[in-house]
């Protein structure tokens, strides 16, 4: 399956003891939306004791985790409301369409890949509904831009990764890098009062399930590291530092990709670390903007179980930058 290029598929196709959760059917009630709402942002594990990685009751409780707080919202029963014609531009003019849908095509099949290479069953599932929930938000992206008439270049077709491993954790610690400034520009631009509070709350979920997301990745590297002998460790972790380098390569400039057409397209790879502006009429501080990374971060954090472990690279190293900057120092 390793030269197979893949359009579209269903994370069953790669999966197929995977079945995909049940979802809200027609326009549900405010209580409704509401009751999911906290479901998918609190949970607390009714098991005492720690959780040690790599243990049982690590791997039960990180999967069940991610199970029971699942939001059944429908892509097609969101609301996108009308704009102003200012917020309107700003968002057709946002340099992040093509390759938001993208990656999140890309994302689905890279963990739908890895899922299916894992035999434990609890997590393969926890994964595999990691994937369809990223196809999910494919699916709104493709929506929003549909309603807003955003174009879109035409998608270049998806190849099945070489690595399963290596494409999960870039997949992963991507997602770790790029959910902890979309935090803050997401606050950004609440407050901003740029775009109607209409459009803020129908995203609300997405953001949230990117919270999930790198909760469960950074569990499943706890729990995986565990697992691995000494010397399949050492070969992991200098995996480990590979990705990391190739992250800090891809995130250098312009992202460069060839669509459907063979056409070169270039992209901002690095808006949610740069973006603070087009998501707000005023000056953005950058201190200003890591506080508020750090603060949104913990805030979405802070209804899951403590025993569960966070993702700590872009928190801390933040927090060292953050040392050597006085405030308004840079903008």
């Amino acid at each position: 399956m390793s030269e197979q290029t893949l359009d579209t598929f269903e994370v069953e196709q790669l999966i197929p003891d995977f079945t995909a959760p049940a979802m809200t059917q027609v326009s549900p009630e405010r209580e409704t939306i509401d009751a999911a709402e906290v479901n998918s942002r609190q949970w607390t594990s009714r098991v005492a004791g720690p959780f040690k990685p790599g243990s049982e009751v690590h791997l039960r409780e990180t999967c069940r985790m991610f199970r029971e707080t699942f939001n059944p919202y429908r892509p097609s029963v969101l609301h996108w409301p009308t704009l102003e014609p200012d917020a309107l531009a700003r968002i057709v003019a946002l340099p992040i369409w093509d390759i938001a849908v993208q990656t999140e095509g890309k994302a689905r099949l890279r963990m739908a890949a890895y899922a299916a290479s894992i035999d434990e069953p609890e997590m393969r599932y926890a994964l595999a509904l990691n994937a369809w929930e990223e196809n999910r938000h494919k699916e709104v992206l493709s929506r929003m831009v549909a309603a807003y008439g955003i174009a879109l270049v035409n998608e270049a077709p998806y190849e099945y990764p070489k690595d399963v491993e290596w494409a999960y954790l870039v997949t992963g610690y991507s997602e770790c890098i790029d959910s902890f400034f979309a935090f803050g520009l997401f606050k950004v631009a609440h407050r901003s009062g740029l775009f109607p509070p209409e459009l803020i709350d129908t995203f609300e979920p997405v953001m949230q399930e990117e919270c999930r997301h790198i909760l469960l990745f950074a569990n499943w590297l706890a729990w995986h590291r565990a697992s691995l002998s000494w010397w399949r460790r050492i070969c992991f972790e200098l995996k480990v530092v590979a990705v990391w380098a190739f992250l800090g390569w891809e995130r250098i400039g312009l992202a460069r990709s060839i669509d459907a057409d063979g056409n070169e397209q270039k992209q901002d790879n690095n808006f949610t670390v740069n973006g603070a502006q087009a998501v707000s009429r005023a000056e953005v501080d950058v201190r200003e903007l890591m506080m508020l990374c750090l603060q949104e971060n913990d805030r979405r954090f802070s209804g899951y179980d403590a025993r569960l472990l966070r993702p700590q690279t872009m928190p801390k190293l933040v927090r060292f930058v953050l040392r050597f900057m006085r405030n308004g120092q840079a903008r």
